[in-house]
């Protein structure tokens, strides 16, 4: 399978979803939000498959479901949670390139107040600054591609994404 993908990773509120729309219409792709996929697997919201199954429970689900993605010419949204899936990352990256949308943590603590609604994978004794320090390697891990889009609007961010894929492409 060619790698016609494009998977977006990133810390929550980086704007993977709001990209991930506009670069799929952009490219003529479809598009796909993990996040909503999980969702309707489990016919639950993320913060209550969490508060049903504990954290671990619900990266075992998320790693189960990430790994099953098979398409062609999508944009992938990942939950940030995502670079927790050896399973499911590498299997993203087996069929797409993986763009990692990076934020520059003052930027991001703005951006993430409401960081329990949002159904956040964080253990009781972590702040956002932890989370941060701990999946920043993950994310470079698995990362074609970084674009930082800390001072980037979103139409300035579709086309760093877009040239960067190009350039591999």
């Amino acid at each position: 399978m060619k790698k016609e993908n494009i998977v977006l990773i990133g810390m929550p509120a980086v704007g993977k979803s709001t990209i991930g729309v506009i670069l799929a219409k952009v490219l003529g792709y479809d598009y796909l939000d993990s996040d909503l996929l999980i969702q309707k697997e489990e016919n639950r919201l993320l913060k209550e498959i969490i508060a049903d199954e504990g954290i671990e429970g619900f990266l075992d689900i998320e790693n189960r479901i990430n790994a099953s993605i098979h398409t062609e010419k999508m944009v992938i949204s990942t939950g940030g949670s995502a670079v927790y899936g050896t399973e499911a990352m590498e299997h993203l990256r087996s069929i797409g390139t993986v763009v990692y949308l990076e934020v520059d943590f003052p930027v991001l603590s703005r951006r993430l107040v409401d960081i329990h609604n949002r159904g956040v994978v964080i253990r009781k004794e972590q702040d956002i600054k932890d989370l941060y320090n701990e999946r920043v390697p993950l994310y470079q891990k698995y990362a074609d591609i970084t674009v930082n889009v800390s001072h980037a609007g979103i139409s300035e961010t579709v086309d760093m994404v877009m040239r960067a894929f190009q350039r591999l492409h």
